[in-house]
């Protein structure tokens, strides 16, 4: 296929969370690949800064979401907007691509309209689960909405956007689902703990599902749990407490950073906080139990705003509770194992499982989304 060839050679990517991040590191190999002679300047995580020509900021280490969190790194933002706004007006860039992250790239395409700089939305805001509204604000600041699941074009459409299926980056990145036994020797169940990627989910998140595995335990002396961190916390940020390490931490216990999903691919069942991860082990075939907890004025907040009858995306794709989902008060050790039990108590379940999850994979499109994306990018600079 013939290079593309933009009109300047200068793009800025914005990401601010490690999905995020891991799926612009992608969009930008693509875009070099396309034309090596393009220069990237990237806010966003480590994963972008080892492919990009200039590195600004690490956002994704900030690690704000929900409604209450940003209001705590105001100055930062304000710093990191005045960054920005800077950068737009000194380099004047070929086009902005915001990744997600809509609490602060919405402020960027701001930005980039001001000073018509021609700016394209990739992995679009998941809109349709809180404040719909903001989808005319995104039609209307961006030249191209790059969508990765296939009923946000019709949203997006309805808005006044240039939406674009382009199929989920996930298909690219996560191998066809292993086959090893349903029901393992010794009960030596593989138990997949994923807390969360921020500082507060795994704060919140890591010591109940460490007590669900160890229910799991009592019962399945061969059990072990994997814990499945990210890159931008080290060990001591995957417990809050020092006594629950010394309670909860031992032999059976093994951390884990991959970047291949093989490990993953392995586990029998696991504990995960709501987000990309439900959706990663649901095309590995993984069964699950979902939970997620955040501050009762969050809660709050989003019980009024929330427009959706599911938090994970299994279930939202599905239209059914195909994973148990365990919010708030709900999210206790006790009702994750009682759910772990279920499966693992029942091969048969876990087998039924395994294929409505990975037949999810239909759903999702075809693989190359960021090739996709890039080259409908460079298409309109060139």
């Amino acid at each position: 296929m013939a290079k593309i060839v933009p009109t300047t050679k200068n793009i800025l990517v914005v990401a601010g969370d490690p999905s995020g991040d891991l799926h612009a590191a992608s969009l930008i190999r693509e875009l070099k690949e396309l034309d090596p002679e393009i220069s990237v300047t990237s806010m966003g995580g480590v994963r972008m800064q080892e492919v990009s020509t200039h590195f600004i900021y690490n956002l994704v280490s900030v690690g704000a979401v929900g409604f209450t969190e940003p209001l705590k790194h105001f100055f930062l933002w304000f710093k990191l907007i005045k960054l920005v706004r800077r950068y737009l007006e000194d380099k004047r860039p070929a086009c902005v691509i915001a990744v997600d992250f809509y609490g602060f790239n919405h402020q960027v395409l701001g930005l980039a309209a001001h000073r018509r700089i021609p700016a394209f939305y990739y992995i679009s805001p998941q809109v349709w689960a809180s404040r719909p509204g903001r989808a005319a604000k995104i039609a209307k600041l961006t030249k191209e909405i790059f969508c990765v699941f296939p009923f946000e074009e019709a949203l997006y459409k309805k808005a006044g956007g240039n939406p674009t299926f382009v199929g989920h980056p996930l298909l690219d990145m996560i191998p066809e689902p292993a086959g090893h036994p349903v029901t393992p020797p010794d009960g030596a169940w593989n138990i997949g703990i994923l807390p969360g990627s921020r500082k507060a989910e795994i704060s919140r998140h890591l010591p109940i599902f460490l007590k669900a595995f160890y229910r799991i335990k009592e019962a399945h002396p061969a059990a072990r749990a994997f814990v499945f961190a990210v890159q931008e916390f080290p060990d001591e940020h995957l417990v809050p407490e020092l006594e629950q390490v010394e309670k909860y931490w031992s032999k059976d216990v093994e951390i884990v950073r991959e970047k291949d999903y093989r490990q993953r691919a392995q586990l029998d069942f696991a504990f995960t906080c709501s987000g990309t991860a439900t959706l990663e082990n649901a095309l590995l075939g993984v069964p699950m139990a979902v939970a997620y907890k955040m501050s009762r004025l969050t809660w709050e907040i989003a019980k009024r705003v929330a427009n959706v009858q599911y938090v994970s995306l299994v279930n939202i794709l599905l239209k059914k509770p195909a994973v148990k989902e365990l919010l708030q008060e709900k999210a206790t050790a006790d009702l994750l194992a009682q759910e772990a039990f279920s499966f693992l108590n029942n091969p048969p379940r876990i087998r039924a499982a395994r294929k409505e999850l990975t037949d999810l994979r239909a759903m999702l499109g075809s693989r190359g989304a960021a090739g996709r994306a890039a080259r409908k990018i460079l298409s309109h600079l060139s």
